[in-house]
């Protein structure tokens, strides 16, 4: 049954039946009788209730899961501060002053807030790990290719994934069982971790530092320079298939698409110029991030290299380089296609936790899962 209300963490509250986790959905995923959104004025407008649920969700719904709502996001899922001009703004639970994160704000809020036991983001430039960190909350962004995409709507197709996020590691593992029925963590976790050096605030750099050295890991330093190329590579590709994806939407109806989305669209083409180069490049900057771990199992570093901006502080005139900083952590691992966690982890100097992304080889979830369970038990879950 669907409600007619609506509230700033779901787009679209549900009454579902079944005795298994609650789940949240992202309103870019398809839920059988009800319209996806993708918190746009533009595609509400157009879409029509799901004629079938996309297929990421068979196993949630084979476990009997209660989907309690279609949750909110930064609109159709372009950016990482997660505020929603026609749908309003999830609260950010740690302090309402600050931005949720994006684009997948409204599950980050509702695990945060028991709402939901998992909820289900996308990540394509770092829309699951991004509001996992700015809420104090946990998230996994699942190898390309694992989750099926299909029927969800997209937004790089050749970088877009789905996957969990709750409140700890262990609904993250949850998580990976209703997406993959049959999942189960490594036996044992790395025990040596390449620490990638960034120019992070120090007190996010002191956070990583200690929970790691918290777990017992052997510590290998790695040079950010080898994962810098990525970054240019990823915006090339995002900004050349996001345009590819959205633009008509824009075309039809510019009235409900929002001033910040319009004004990424309208960025678009200069951005996209250096597609072809870029996806010349990928192979063999893809190459170079594996050799990486023939040297260590699992990459560390900072999720997010400052805290969380203000609302107040994002302005037309900042938004550009406030997505910058926000994604630079992030996006190049889309790029690489590689899975990564994001954790909270205790900052001594700061009431607000910083945020550990652990980053596997492809198919690495099992590891990645077992790794961050140790992280979280030795250096608490802040």
């Amino acid at each position: 049954m669907r409600h007619a209300y609506r509230m700033a963490t779901f787009i679209t509250r549900l009454d579902s039946t079944g005795d298994g986790p609650r789940l949240g959905v992202k309103d870019i995923i398809d839920v059988e009788g009800v319209p996806t959104t993708g918190g746009s004025r533009a595609l509400e407008r157009k879409a029509q209730p799901a004629t079938a649920d996309a297929p990421c969700l068979a196993g949630a719904r084979a476990a009997n899961a209660r989907i309690v709502g279609k949750t909110n996001l930064h609109e159709l899922a372009t950016m990482p501060i997660g505020t929603n001009p026609w749908f309003g703004n999830p609260v950010n639970p740690l302090d309402p002053a600050l931005i949720p994160g994006g684009s997948s704000s409204g599950s980050a809020v509702a695990v945060a807030n028991d709402e939901a036991d998992v909820a289900l983001g996308s990540d394509t430039g770092g829309s699951v790990r991004i509001p996992s960190a700015c809420c104090g909350t946990a998230g996994l962004k699942t190898t390309y290719g694992r989750i099926s995409t299909d029927a969800v709507w997209p937004l790089a197709p050749s970088l877009d994934t789905i996957g969990p996020m709750a409140r700890d590691i262990a609904g993250l593992v949850l998580g990976m069982q209703l997406l993959e029925p049959g999942f189960t963590t490594a036996k044992r976790a790395a025990t040596t971790v390449g620490r990638i050096r960034t120019d992070s605030d120090p007190k996010i750099e002191a956070a990583i530092d200690d929970a790691l050295k918290a777990a017992g890991f052997t510590i290998v330093d790695i040079d950010w320079d080898v994962l810098a190329p990525g970054n240019d590579i990823f915006t090339a590709i995002y900004f050349a298939e996001m345009y590819e994806c959205d633009h008509q939407l824009y075309d039809d109806d510019q009235d409900g698409i929002g001033e910040d989305v319009a004004g990424m669209l309208a960025m678009a083409p200069a951005f996209a110029e250096g597609v072809s180069a870029a996806r010349e490049q990928l192979k063999g900057w893809r190459a170079s991030v594996s050799r990486l771990f023939d040297q260590v199992e699992l990459l560390a570093l900072p999720t997010l290299p400052i805290f969380p901006p203000r609302l107040d502080d994002v302005t037309p005139d900042s938004l550009l380089q406030t997505v910058i900083d926000i994604t630079r952590h992030a996006s190049l691992f889309n790029a690489a296609g590689t899975p990564c966690t994001a954790q909270p982890v205790r900052t001594k100097d700061s009431p607000l936790p910083a945020s550990l992304q652990l980053v596997g080889p492809h198919n690495s979830e099992e590891l990645l899962l077992a790794t961050a369970t140790v992280v979280e038990a030795a250096a608490g879950h802040s």
